[in-house]
């Protein structure tokens, strides 16, 4: 599997940022295939399929981290990579911690750079297929909201959407982010909540209020993307993410949610419903393209 951690100046954000890239480099062969030298193969590598060729394209999962994390932490927590690669798919992880993923109040445009900027960069400068069947859009915790949002806001950039444990910002009911927004929990443990969203009182109908765009954009039969939630039964979270679980349904979106016993909040749940996500919700081609 080839990684890297690609650097570069967003121009959206006005700062340089991180974000990690997984390629699934191992069975592509340097040599062509009446080469005897392909053959020679490490033993506990998958033989060669594919040879490498200009213009070669893959299928791509843009995977949100959660808050407090990094773009490093989900390759260092899950088994992402080693999922990626078994099933021939490209992941990209950007770096946006604590923003929550939204163009926030206080300027700095995180969900632009995620929708609008990081696709173009991302398909010009490695092998992502730049068509909406080949993209998808995953997250856990606060990315799991972040990726809802992507998904809602712009589903004509991604063909599923997947939310582990999306208990923190952007959320399909209203009342709830206004609630948090005039409560004292976040202003005294997480004043950039306010800032990113505003006051309680300003929020409905705002350009971060996720319900009116989702139901203008059924009611004016746009292709919409297929949703996959989940919580844990013994989530702290659960009812947020049920409440967004329900309004989908309500205004007609494909959606489907698991609620497995036992899980918690944490990496197991993630780790193990992430490969679940690469084998069996995500309609992945499985091969290069």
């Amino acid at each position: 599997m080839g990684l890297m951690r690609f650097n570069y100046r967003s121009q959206v954000l006005g700062h340089y940022m991180d974000i990690s890239i997984a390629c699934p480099t191992d069975g592509i062969s340097y040599y062509e295939e009446a080469d005897e030298r392909r053959a020679s193969e490490n033993p506990v590598m998958q033989k060669s399929r594919a040879t490498y060729r200009p213009g070669m394209k893959f299928q791509t999962v843009y995977l949100i981290h959660g808050g407090g994390d990094d773009d490093t932490l989900t390759f260092r927590y899950t088994n992402v990579e080693r999922y990626a690669q078994e099933n021939q798919v490209m992941v990209v992880v950007p770096g946006i911690p604590n923003s929550f993923g939204v163009d926030a109040l206080y300027g700095v445009k995180y969900m632009t750079f995620l929708t609008d900027e990081l696709p173009v960069v991302i398909q010009s400068l490695f092998p992502s297929s730049p068509k909406r069947e080949d993209n998808f859009v995953m997250g856990y915790a606060m990315g799991g909201n972040v990726a809802l949002g992507m998904a809602v806001m712009h589903p004509e950039l991604y063909r599923t959407c997947v939310d582990l444990s999306g208990g923190i910002g952007m959320t399909l009911c209203t009342q709830t982010l206004v609630d948090e927004l005039n409560g004292d929990h976040f202003r005294t443990f997480m004043p950039l909540y306010n800032a990113s969203f505003g006051e309680g009182n300003d929020f409905p109908g705002s350009p971060l209020d996720l319900y009116p765009i989702a139901k203008r954009y059924k009611e004016e039969g746009r292709e919409l993307c297929d949703f996959y939630i989940l919580c844990g039964e013994k989530e702290f979270i659960r009812s947020r993410v049920e409440d967004d679980v329900r309004i989908l349904k309500e205004l007609g979106y494909p959606v489907q949610y698991f609620c497995p016993e036992g899980y918690d909040h944490n990496f197991e749940n993630w780790d193990q419903f992430i490969r679940v996500a690469f084998e069996e919700w995500l309609p992945l081609k499985r091969r290069i393209l």
